[in-house]
């Protein structure tokens, strides 16, 4: 007959909570000695109660256990500036063999180090190629189109400018002529003042 799996809760009952405490502190100290004596392993353990009783079991010293815990503490820290230092390594190598690899492909887009690529890379690249040129082209034709739409916009800029313009010269030229013909009607009056009748005189 199996034994019933208790549950793993805190127990409400403070008595029982003792006791369940008092047994297994005694057989967790007990499996730390025998796993120190079967394995030569250097263990300390250190255990507070609920009402703050100290319980402690070291297979040697719990004072060198201590002492022991801390030096490794402390080159484990040291050890921690090498390990961002390799991992900064990691990837400054990682962006190298990029770069190679981009510096690479450019040359050979060249047609500098073909030598020792295989059928599949080289048909491989001359799609890269033409893919390239595409681009190119379609990026010519849109500077092209821009150049066209710059072109045409300074020639309007230029057109509304010249529109502006086109009521003071017709306001000018109105002007114009109205002032030569007052100079025009100003100039058959006669000389006389404008009089064109004369005085006769006469005998009876």
């Amino acid at each position: 007959m199996t034994r019933k799996r208790i549950q793993i809760k805190k127990i409400d009952n403070i008595s029982s909570r003792q006791v369940t405490f008092s047994k297994r502190r005694k057989g967790l100290f007990k499996k730390a000695q025998e796993l120190s004596t079967l394995c030569d392993a250097d263990i300390a353990l250190i255990v507070f109660s609920a009402t703050s009783k100290l319980f402690e079991y070291a297979s040697s010293s719990m004072h060198q256990v201590i002492e022991r815990h801390d030096r490794y503490s402390a080159i484990h820290r040291l050890d921690r500036p090498s390990i961002e230092l390799q991992i900064e390594s990691d990837s400054n190598n990682i962006l190298r063999k990029k770069v190679e690899d981009k510096t690479r492909e450019l040359r050979q887009m060249n047609g500098e180090d073909l030598q020792g690529l295989t059928l599949q890379e080289l048909q491989k690249l001359e799609e890269h190629l033409k893919r390239s040129l595409t681009n190119v082209s379609k990026d010519a034709k849109f500077m092209q189109e821009i150049s066209t739409f710059k072109r045409k916009g300074v020639e309007l800029m230029e057109e509304n400018q010249r529109l502006k313009q086109v009521p003071s010269l017709i306001h000018a030229h109105s002007y114009r002529q109205s002032s030569e013909s007052i100079l025009s009607n100003s100039s058959n009056l006669p000389e006389d003042g404008g009089s064109n009748t004369s005085l006769k005189l006469g005998l009876p």
